[in-house]
């Protein structure tokens, strides 16, 4: 089983997953009536697809998920050059001290370019994907459990692939509590020889929750972490 892909929901897909193909500098692998997907391969480390999915309704809360991305060669023209893609500045009264910029992509949907920081060397362009816990250990524990991606020695509550490259897993603690659908989530994939009855068992005993079950609507199964946080498990390719 592994970490496959990150869904972010849009009204308009195509708009979206342009402006990260460019911000990220993906792969593009669906560009058409079906929908958006683009592929991050970070050389020696993950291959993670951004899937960007068509959702009728408008955001009403900030998503407990986000992306951060690194700041590096310089933050300033990170954010120069993600300006002229169509981000926009957002204030969400972060203050003028904290050391990264907030920005809004063409649907408003926030994330942040992060200021130089050592741990991002190797990881691409992608510095981390911050999700928001009741209980952070907690949950790092839980999705090291699932992806088997790694605690850093220096953070428990910070996960990297195996490879040790890629972006980082953060959990942060939550702001409030969750009210409304993440407009971004993880996929998880099975591989052949895995179990899925024991995966789900896993998920409800760490603490998880099966909020639909895979069946004739749906061809994964749609759970969510200790804190409510919804993710996919897919079935495997064979």
């Amino acid at each position: 089983m592994y970490l496959e892909n990150l869904v972010l929901d849009a009204a308009d897909p195509w708009l979206v997953g342009r402006f990260w193909t460019e911000a990220l500098g993906l792969e593009v692998l669906t560009d058409d009536a079906d929908g958006y997907e683009a592929r991050l391969e970070v050389p020696g480390g993950p291959v993670l697809d951004l899937c960007v999915q068509p959702v009728p309704e408008p955001a009403t809360a900030p998503s407990r998920l986000h992306l951060d991305l690194s700041g590096l060669p310089e933050p300033e023209a990170v954010v120069e050059r993600l300006l002229g893609l169509g981000a926009r500045r957002l204030d969400i009264g972060q203050g003028p001290d904290v050391p990264w910029t907030v920005l809004a992509d063409p649907e408003g949907t926030p994330f942040c370019v992060l200021e130089r920081r050592e741990r991002h060397e190797g990881a691409g362009p992608l510095g981390e994907i911050p999700v928001e816990a009741r209980d952070p250990d907690r949950d790092a524990a839980f999705w090291a459990g699932l992806s088997g991606w790694r605690p850093e020695a220096s953070d428990p509550r910070l996960l990297r692939h195996p490879s040790g490259r890629g972006p980082l897993l953060s959990f942060t603690p939550e702001r409030g509590p969750k009210q409304v659908k993440n407009r971004l989530h993880l996929d998880l994939r099975l591989e052949p020889g895995d179990d899925a009855d024991a995966v789900l068992e896993q998920v409800v005993a760490g603490g998880g929750s099966v909020l639909e079950p895979a069946g004739a609507r749906l061809p994964w199964t749609l759970l969510a972490d200790p804190s409510g946080n919804e993710f996919c498990l897919l079935p495997n390719r064979g």
